[in-house]
């Protein structure tokens, strides 16, 4: 890999890895949905109510349990909600094993919250005609902003792919996500100089053991530009070095995405410095096979 040509290498920079199951993963709304629909259903009651706060309050008398949906109703996942304005401060308790209807006072609270935050107005007025059908619609909004997440996970995914594929083996010549101590223990690696002499707690996405060497392996992928492209290029930069003064270990980066171009610059420098820094295009040309030995 030697004299590679930095621009033809960004040049091949992907726009996107997003799979088929990146935008919206239906089988745990659907999930999350189904676990509180009987209650949802009770709450139904409710649509097109003339005296919805009479009828909330014999709901809530006779099915205690249907507390928990009012939270995602309103698109949060809490058990606590803290609201305020001119009559002072309160947190609402939507746990059903916590929640308790007292006092007159304690339903009065639970009737203004639900007066106050619209959720009254919304089931009285029939906007809506069936709260199973919202809240998955609600579910499938608060899933869409996993989406970091699973990007997150999509490069380490597609590496590990082309590692199974390069015949490693889960937990016996590869490991995923194993920290700077658990490779002191298992191997018994001095890795003091990428720890900064045991300060830092380093989590590295991969580790592959083959029989001359330990390949510490990182992954991200970048769709969008941001200020930590050029602080990611950076550190990377400093990891490379500090694990080239441990004979024991090299360390590899595959990387990818078009939010690089923009902060080519910095990517250059560590790329300038580092042997072993691939992209999926070097990925799908073998370079697992070549490079880990």
């Amino acid at each position: 890999m030697a004299n590679r040509d930095f621009m033809a290498w960004l040049s091949g920079f992907r726009k996107s890895i997003a799979d088929y199951g990146y935008y919206i993963n239906f089988d745990k709304v659907y999930q999350n949905v189904e676990n509180i629909k009987i209650e949802l259903n009770i709450l139904n009651s409710l649509i097109g109510s003339k005296t919805i706060e009479s009828d909330f309050k014999s709901l809530l008398l006779k099915y205690p349990e249907i507390i928990k949906c009012i939270p995602i109703l309103l698109a949060v996942r809490v058990n606590e909600i803290y609201c305020q304005d001119e009559r002072g401060g309160y947190t609402f308790n939507f746990n059903p094993k916590k929640f308790s209807l007292e006092t007159e006072e304690d339903f009065e609270l639970y009737s203004y919250f639900m007066k106050e935050t619209g959720l009254f107005e919304l089931l009285s007025s029939h906007i809506i005609n069936n709260l199973v059908d919202y809240v998955t619609g609600i579910e499938t909004g608060l899933d869409s902003n996993g989406r970091k997440n699973r990007g997150g996970h999509l490069m380490e995914d597609l590496v590990e792919k082309f590692i199974i594929q390069a015949g490693f083996i889960k937990d016996v010549t590869y490991f995923k996500e194993m920290y700077i101590h658990e490779i002191t223990e298992a191997w018994g690696i001095d890795l003091s100089a990428i720890s900064n002499q045991g300060t830092t707690e380093k989590r590295f996405d991969f580790v592959i053991k083959t029989d001359t060497m330990l390949y510490v392996v990182e992954t991200n992928f970048y769709s969008g530009n941001g200020s930590k492209l050029n602080e990611t290029a950076r550190s990377y930069k400093t990891l490379a070095l500090e694990a080239d003064t441990i004979p024991e270990i090299t360390f590899v980066w595959f990387t990818d995405g078009k939010g690089w171009v923009g902060a080519r610059n910095n990517l250059k420098e560590t790329f300038d410095v580092m042997e072993h820094i691939y992209n999926i295009n070097d990925l799908e040309h073998n370079i697992i096979r070549e490079v880990f030995k």
